[in-house]
């Protein structure tokens, strides 16, 4: 193993993950989008020109997985368009629909553009909680029905579900669905106050309930049969590391793999629909105009302030900026800003003490 120059400049940030919200036109009312989505057209939305000059302009300096979101991303008449000239660009790219208009059909479209994965969002273990809470009757058939055509296909898809209060008794039970149905991973995300979902701030599990639920998602790490991603929790990673450490879990299952903390803006990134550039979809503080900038995505995150900002976590505020767990989790800024309007503040629903800076 070749050891660390300590006088080599570190290592330059790359974006690993952009999550592009091709549109925000969506046919669901979910009680939790951070968007407020309607099913009505947008206007300002990228054309496909637009959105191509965008693609080269990213590829010109890293290679990260585009997830084209939306809204519902499959209302985009070019959507399968894109993908291909991602794809072709070398760009690794998935897709998130809603799961309406996933059929047979499409899933082989999307194989044919370069997708090699989707997610399908469930959040009930039943037809009643699931319809609820996206706000469409019909809305988990669409959904179960979605995954069933991507198996056919062989098509690769993961089942997001967001935690609150509303399903967090049935977690256990939409995991095992989620493996019924054949998805490769599980991605519980928790749930950030932000657009629609501010209306729900009432439904935001307790930090104590939050930490219970991530001991409980770390213990199903060890599984074989699905993997298990958490979004929106970086204290997860913390939560691992203390599991990696504990008698009997020094080999246990993939320790630390699930958890990454919080990539944004480090490693993740959020277009908007009109090509605002965020350090993720739950914080909506503008981090550069692409139009403004010629589409030249780098320029924005080299020298975005509130990417620096993200990246300076001994300069976080509280409790985030003294945790000897701050480079491998940083809180959630979102949730943060959501409940201190301070992207920079210590994460509300993180209940470790730390032990001080290391």
């Amino acid at each position: 193993m070749t050891k660390a120059n300590p006088t080599q400049a570190p290592e330059p940030y790359l974006p690993r993950l952009i999550a592009w919200e091709v549109t925000r036109s969506c046919p669901l009312a979910c009680k939790h989008c951070r968007a407020a989505a309607r099913p009505t057209p947008y206007a300002g939305e990228f054309t496909t020109d637009e959105g191509r000059r965008l693609l080269d302009h990213i590829a010109s300096f890293a290679r990260p997985t585009m997830i084209l979101t939306g809204g519902e991303p499959m209302l985009r008449t070019d959507i399968y368009d894109l993908a291909e000239y991602a794809h072709r660009l070398g760009l690794p790219v998935v897709m998130a629909p809603c799961g309406q208009f996933v059929d047979d059909a499409s899933v082989e479209r999307m194989k044919r553009a370069g997708l090699h994965c989707i997610s399908i969002s469930i959040d009930g273990a039943t037809a009643a909680t699931h319809d609820a809470f996206r706000g469409v009757p019909g809305a988990f058939e669409m959904a179960i029905a979605a995954t069933e055509a991507a198996r056919r296909g062989g098509l690769d898809f993961q089942i997001n579900t967001t935690v609150t209060q509303h399903n967090l008794a049935e977690l256990a039970a939409i995991l095992e669905l989620s493996v019924r149905l054949g998805a490769s991973a599980f991605n519980p995300f928790l749930l950030v106050p932000t657009g629609r979902g501010r209306e729900l701030a009432g439904q935001e599990i307790s930090p104590e309930a939050y930490e219970q639920t991530l001991r409980w998602l770390a213990d199903q790490e060890e599984r074989t049969d699905i993997q298990i991603r958490v979004t929106c929790a970086p204290h997860y990673t913390r939560i691992l590391r203390e599991k990696q450490v504990a008698p009997g879990h020094e080999h246990a299952g993939r320790p630390a793999a699930g958890g990454k903390g919080c990539l944004g803006g480090k490693a993740f990134a959020f277009i908007s629909h009109v090509g605002k550039v965020q350090i993720c979809g739950f914080l909506e503080t503008e981090c550069g105009d692409l139009r403004r900038e010629g589409l030249d995505f780098r320029k924005i995150w080299e020298t975005s302030e509130v990417f620096r900002q993200m990246r300076n976590v001994d300069a976080y505020h509280g409790k985030c900026g003294l945790c000897e767990y701050r480079r491998i989790c940083g809180g959630c800024r979102a949730r943060a800003f959501a409940m201190t309007d301070d992207y920079l503040a210590a994460e509300p629903f993180c209940i470790y003490q730390p032990r001080g800076k290391r």
